[in-house]
Parts: C-alpha cells; sequence; structure tokens
C-alpha cells in the first residue's frame, strides 16, 4: 500500500488531519492524530515536540524503518521537517496499542488465548527481522505494549524506532547511553554494553504482561511483593502455582492455562539474566510454528538476581538515562 516515504509539508498535514483535530493518543516525544490522506488511506500523524532529543528520534526513526517494510512493523508512510517542526505519518493502525487490550479488567473487551497467541508470534517475527532479516542489525530498545500496536484484526506491528539504535552485519555489540522504559530493561544495560538480547529480555516481559493481563510494575496491588511481576512470578514457579498469575479477566484463558503456562516457559528463556542464554528471536519464532522445543528447565535460577528488591535497585540506577516516556 505504501513505498518509499514521502516528504510532506507542514501545511499538507494540517489539511488531512483537519488541524491537527483527531487525537489519537500522547506519547513520550508528542502527540499522534488521525489523517486522511487524497488517496483515502487512513494515517497516524506524530507531532513531535522538544528540541535535541526529538532530533533525535526523529533522524533515527526515518532512518531505522523509512527503508525496510515487513508485515509486523509499522510503515512510516511519510515525514516533515520545516525548520523546527518535526512530524512523522505511519499508517493508522485501527485498534491503537496493545496495553489498552491486556490492562484493562474489561471482561467484555478481554482478547481470547488465540488472539494473544498470535500478537506474541507477530512481536517475535517483527523483532527477528529487525536481528536478522535486514541488511544491518537493528536494536529496537523499546519493546513494550504502548510500543505494539494492533490492526484491526489484532494482526501486530512493532512501533515507535525513536531510541533504536543500527549495528553493522560484523558488530556483535555496542556501546550506548542507556535507554528504554524502566521495567523493560535488560540487567546488562548497567554496564552500557548491549546487543540485540536486550530486545529478547523485553519481549519475554511484553509475553509475561500479554499472559497476566497486568502491568510488570503495578502499583494497583496492595501487597508489596505483588508489585513486581518478575518477582511474583518467580514465587508462583517456586510454589508451582503458576496458573494463579493466568490473566482472571478472560475464561477463554483460564480454560486454556495449561498452553498459557507452556508460554510462560518461553518468558522464562527470554529473562535469563546471562544475555547469551537467551533466545534469538528467530529460534522462538521457529519454536512458536512449532520446529524446536523450549530449551532450559523452569526450575533453573532464570531469574538469577532478579528479585523485586533486586529491580527496585536496579530501576534506581537509571535516572540520567535516555528513557521512553509513557504512551
Amino acid at each position: 500500500m505504501f513505498g518509499t516515504p514521502t516528504r510532506f509539508s507542514y501545511e499538507e498535514l494540517k489539511k488531512i488531519t483537519k488541524n491537527f483535530s483527531n487525537k489519537l493518543g500522547e506519547g513520550g516525544f508528542g502527540s499522534v492524530f488521525h489523517g486522511i490522506l487524497p488517496s483515502g488511506s487512513e494515517v497516524a500523524v506524530k507531532h513531535l515536540v522538544g528540541l535535541g532529543p526529538v532530533n533525535k528520534s526523529f533522524i533515527a526513526e526515518v532512518q531505522t524503518i523509512g527503508s525496510i517494510h515487513h508485515c509486523n512493523l509499522v510503515t512510516l508512510v511519510g515525514f516533515c521537517a520545516e525548520k523546527l517542526t518535526r512530524l512523522l505519518v505511519y499508517e493508522y493502525m485501527a485498534k491503537g496499542s496493545l496495553d489498552r487490550w491486556i490492562f484493562n479488567k474489561n471482561r467484555e473487551t478481554s482478547l481470547g488465548w488465540q488472539i494473544r497467541k498470535k500478537i506474541i508470534l507477530d512481536i517475535a517475527r517483527g523483532l527477528a527481522y529487525l536481528h536478522e532479516g535486514c541488511n544491518q542489525k537493528i536494536i529496537h530498545l523499546d519493546i513494550k505494549p504502548q510500543n505494539i500496536l494492533l490492526d484491526e484484526n489484532f494482526n501486530a506491528k512493532v512501533s515507535d524506532f525513536g531510541l533504536s539504535k543500527i549495528l553493522g552485519k560484523e558488530q556483535s555489540r555496542v556501546i550506548t547511553t542507556m535507554r528504554g522504559t524502566p521495567g523493560y530493561m535488560a540487567p546488562e544495560w548497567l554496564s552500557s554494553v548491549i546487543n540485540e538480547k536486550v530486545d529478547v529480555y523485553s519481549f519475554g516481559i511484553v509475553v509475561l504482561e500479554i499472559l497476566c493481563g497486568r502491568p510488570n510494575l503495578d502499583g494497583s496491588q496492595q501487597e508489596e511483593e505483588d508489585r513486581h511481576l518478575l518477582g511474583h512470578f518467580r514465587t508462583k514457579q517456586e510454589e508451582g502455582k503458576l496458573m494463579d498469575l493466568v490473566d482472571k479477566c478472560s475464561d477463554d484463558m483460564q480454560s486454556n492455562s495449561a498452553e498459557v503456562v507452556e508460554m510462560m516457559k518461553v518468558a522464562a528463556w527470554c529473562l535469563q539474566a546471562e544475555y547469551a542464554r537467551r533466545p534469538p528471536m528467530s529460534n522462538l519464532v521457529k519454536f512458536f510454528e512449532g520446529s524446536v522445543d523450549v530449551e532450559g528447565n523452569m526450575n533453573e535460577e532464570f531469574l538469577n538476581g532478579l528479585t523485586p528488591e533486586a529491580m527496585e535497585a536496579y530501576s534506581s540506577t537509571i535516572l540520567p538515562s535516555l528513557l521512553s516516556g509513557p504512551r
């Protein structure tokens, strides 16, 4: 439907968004508006605000996804760069972001197991393409439910490449400023030397959130020990009560709880403290498609050191980072 990104004028984008009148949402770097192109295609126009960080984010986004196309990556339709104005134009995703569907506690709109399983596979395919399918390796660095968008058929696409890093094929690791969202960041960020396995870790967190129907860091939980999903997950695993974690808003999730618990093993595989023990995304895609088994054992120390206390201490070290805001 869309080819190479188009350069739009600010006036053109004002016109297609009816003077930015229909706001779809707000993110860390600006607001998003609905628009309709002259061809009739619906788009989402992100109006970036701020100077230095926004310009970096804008350049990263255009350079990263302007030239790649995959069915599980949101398409960048175009952009606008006039004086200090920066806008990005994406394909429109009718169902919005994943967090709206998995954290809403509404039985009527709760997603069934087959849809959740498909969303997990879609995210895995998108990340596998970024890590291994492009001419250069792309590390997203901000995988979270707010950056997973859903179309009208609940097909999932990875979006928001404002914090991403591009590596040459020969590069195995990169030293970079700490960036991302607290709660989704892998332990190796403390050394600032990272590779694509930080995305695998974030993916593991997102998988748990999809299965459990709650955020990784949940201030609404009454018990302190329940606020960190990883610590809660570990406790339930040790007690042999993982089914207690399955999203209770969905009867379908409950009736498929045995299969859901198997998927929790995949999350555990992704969340190992040593990045070398986490699987490549391409292996996860093969597993979801039925051609490989889950490695490792649920009783291994896959969350070694990631107790709630350790997670809290870790979170407190990331203040001076380039952090993604809420979306």
